[in-house]
């Protein structure tokens, strides 16, 4: 059974652009969605880990969702991540996400706590009862503590709402045996490896770099759309370094920030404490990597001008988010 897919392939984890002291910068993110949907997005998944979900008030989260809709006007789906580690948290934030106008929403693992597999399976289960929005489930065992096993995943496939995964697991022949025998998409969630998932069936991404270059990834879904490897091996390579200097130094939150405030597209590189802009080694080693792209479509690395003493530090907002 084919499912009709409801999310988009090119999905962008939005980061959240801040003021230099730490508030949500408003019409910074309006334009970072429309420039990312301009260009080649059809899905952005806001207040995800990428969006800061952790330090995000719930009201913030909420508006997000309306602003990203608004800004979408149709043209990408708006996917609400984040959620929380306490069920009943998690069902009433989703069920207010849904009425904000989410088309979809992603159920991280639930952190910290590191459940059973039962817990997690009820978990997911309980939160997808509560809206009628199609779910991604998010596995993400090096954030979250615990994995979501082969079994559970087979299991959770049979609820009517439960339609993808998003995997930052990395176990390819794991992902192969889920979907030899469900009807689940799945979604990379490692940048890395998004031209190996789609290779061996997976529908998309889920791409914190997609924040920074969203057209070559869409080249690259179009191209194994179609079959040609060559096309899609092509932007792979190319984008190689940018993946490199956006995920392996700092959290990729921070390093999306930092290069897309060094090529003048948000206002601030601003994150909320505890995360903390780059160290000036960490900085260094960013811009050598950036050194390496070149011929990358939508973006302009001649144009590229870091500032360090801007991303020094984090941010003490003035009302604390409400994660427990």
């Amino acid at each position: 059974m084919t499912r009709e897919n409801p999310f988009g392939q090119v999905l962008v984890a939005l980061i959240t652009p801040m003021t230099a002291d730490g508030e949500v910068d408003w019409p910074a993110v309006e334009q970072h969605i429309d420039d990312v949907i301009s260009a080649g997005a059809d899905g952005i998944v806001v207040t995800g880990t990428t969006g800061e979900t952790s330090t995000l008030t719930d009201p913030e989260k909420l508006k997000l969702v309306e602003v990203g809709k608004s800004v979408s006007a149709g043209r990408a789906k708006i996917i609400t991540g984040g959620g929380s580690n306490e069920t009943a948290h998690a069902i009433e934030l989703y069920r207010a996400s849904e009425k904000a106008g989410a088309d979809g929403i992603m159920i991280v693992t639930p952190y910290y706590n590191k459940p059973t597999q039962a817990g997690i399976l009820t978990h997911f289960r309980l939160v997808a009862d509560a809206t009628d929005l199609p779910v991604i489930l998010y596995d993400i065992p090096g954030r979250t503590g615990v994995p979501i096993k082969y079994e559970t995943i087979l299991r959770l496939a049979k609820h009517p709402n439960i339609l993808a995964v998003k995997d930052a697991k990395g176990d390819f022949s794991e992902v192969s045996r889920v979907l030899n025998q469900t009807d689940l998409m799945y979604f990379s969630g490692d940048d890395a490896n998004v031209l190996p998932h789609l290779a061996i069936g997976a529908t998309g991404l889920i791409g914190v770099t997609a924040n920074i270059a969203p057209a070559p990834y869409r080249t690259i879904v179009d191209a194994v759309n179609r079959g040609d490897l060559a096309a899609a091996t092509e932007q792979h390579r190319k984008l190689e370094p940018l993946v490199r200097a956006t995920m392996t130094h700092v959290p990729g939150t921070v390093a999306a920030k930092y290069i897309l405030h060094g090529l003048g597209r948000i206002g601030s590189p601003r994150v909320r404490l505890p995360l903390v802009g780059p160290e000036e080694w960490e900085a260094a080693m960013i811009e050598d990597e950036i050194g390496l792209v070149s011929g990358i479509d939508g973006v302009d690395f001649s144009r590229f001008r870091p500032d360090r003493n801007a991303a020094a530090g984090g941010a003490l907002p003035k009302i604390a988010g409400t994660t427990r």
